[in-house]
């Protein structure tokens, strides 16, 4: 029997990270993976994903380029080619996870993996030792019994990246990160999309005023949206989908070729040998404590399977402390509350901290700011000016309780306001810190300024 220091359970971005640290730290560690390295998100999330809105926005670029004195003639795009393309970068980021398994002396074991008494992992057939075993076996599409996924009629988000013939109507039942983000990229490339949305705005955990925003902009681009509303049906026997659809007029039935049903994850917990080895499980989350070990000694679990937010980076960011933990580092508990969420649809919704109406709700005395992307140099210079950076402090301590932001790469902005809240900046420091003109994050700036009635340029 093979014996490591540190077997990983799943090689998404929360398992080939969590074995990377623990190979820097000196563990003698394997990774089991029964599909392809990097999971679902290099492999069916986060990154191709990403490579088909790309191809969404730069369609949309060609079919507006006169707006940018530029002339192209009948922009047309191959259907086919952008779902190749995306399936080439996924492949490139296995590959590259490959790369970094070897570099890094990690032991690669393809199969089945399942947990089992006394510090043991049973792959098909074959049994590992370790003295720590970590599982990070990630989540799925969730199914809701009155929207059964066939795979051809009703899909999930597997299924959304490689069609093999793009539909003229969608239905898309769920306005999270994955459904805005299928929306956008469909009506992009021409599809008639209708989104349906149980909760009475879309992207529901964000701030009432990015819902509001994001609502218009895909309103005005042409994308449906029916909210306060529930799909309790489906007809699958013509040649295209009946979806009933509940909503407070009544119900109404609408038709499409293609549900896509993007109602959240469900966590892989089931025939991984939990309940053999007596892992504590909450529905379908693994209790963990601060550092992700479970009520057995010697097993973990991080990411998507326990309760925390389901992101890449937080699983990313469980697995090095689970592991730095185990190599007895003086860790620091992950804090929650500091977590950016990111949605990558055009325009791209970005947040981190309390919303406005979470803080009110806590009885917080706040300072509201907020810069509309109209008033930007640099979104005016590049077209973009949908949008805007809403900030939110606490008026007596000066504390960055929030910040929210719906616009043109602001994806790539949040970071900014995750690190000033990890230091524990305030307001006036923020407003201090001179940011470079014209860049999109001057909006930050200027946001903060509103908030303490500084603002220049509104």
């Amino acid at each position: 029997m093979s014996k490591y220091d540190i077997i990983v359970l799943g090689s998404g971005p929360g398992g080939y990270v969590t074995a990377i640290r623990a190979s820097q730290l000196g563990f003698k560690t394997a990774v089991i993976e029964k599909e392809s390295l990097g999971g679902v998100c290099l492999n069916w999330g986060c990154i191709p994903t990403k490579a088909l809105l790309k191809s969404a926005q730069v369609f949309e670029y060609l079919k507006h380029a006169e707006d940018y004195g530029l002339k192209v003639k009948d922009a047309e795009h191959d259907f086919d080619a952008v779902v190749k393309r995306s399936r080439g970068v996924a492949d490139g980021m296995s590959n590259g996870v490959k790369f970094l398994m070897k570099k890094n002396k990690i032991d690669v074991i393809e199969g089945f993996g399942k947990v089992k008494p006394g510090k043991k992992v049973e792959v098909d057939g074959k049994e590992y030792a370790a003295d720590h075993i970590i599982i990070a076996t990630g989540a799925r599409s969730r199914e809701l019994p009155s929207l059964p996924q066939d795979g051809k009629k009703v899909i999930g988000y597997r299924q959304a990246m490689t069609l093999d013939k793009q539909p003229k109507k969608m239905i898309v039942v769920g306005s999270g990160a994955i459904g805005v983000e299928f929306a956008y990229f469909y009506n992009s490339m021409g599809t008639e999309v209708t989104i349906v949305e149980f909760m009475p705005k879309i992207v529901p955990v964000e701030d009432d005023e990015v819902s509001k925003q994001l609502e218009r902009s895909f309103k005005k681009s042409g994308i449906k949206i029916m909210t306060s509303a529930e799909v309790t049906s489906v007809d699958t026997s013509g040649k295209g989908v009946k979806a009933t659809v509940k909503t407070k007029k009544g119900e109404e039935v609408l038709e499409a070729d293609i549900v896509l049903s993007a109602v959240g994850i469900k966590s892989n917990i089931e025939d991984i040998g939990l309940e053999d080895v007596g892992i504590v499980v909450d529905r379908d989350k693994i209790l963990v404590n601060d550092y992700y070990q479970t009520n057995i000694p010697g097993y973990y679990a991080i990411g998507d399977v326990t309760p925390g937010q389901a992101l890449a980076h937080v699983a990313s960011a469980e697995g090095i402390l689970c592991v730095e933990k185990i190599a007895g580092h003086n860790v620091e508990a992950l804090d929650y509350g500091n977590i950016p969420g990111c949605t990558y649809c055009s325009p791209e919704v970005a947040s981190v901290g309390l919303t406005e109406a979470q803080a009110k709700e806590q009885g917080i005395e706040v300072k509201i700011g907020k810069f509309p992307f109209s008033a930007s140099g640099k979104a005016s210079a590049g077209g973009n000016k949908d949008g805007f950076v809403k900030v939110i402090f606490d008026a007596k301590y000066g504390e960055w309780l929030g910040c929210h932001m719906i616009g043109a790469g602001v994806t790539d902005m949040i970071a900014e306001a995750v690190l000033g809240r990890k230091l524990e900046t305030t307001g006036h420091e923020v407003l201090k810190a001179v940011h470079p003109h014209p860049t999109m994050s001057e909006a930050v700036m200027e946001a903060v300024a509103d908030a303490y009635d500084e603002v220049i340029h509104l």
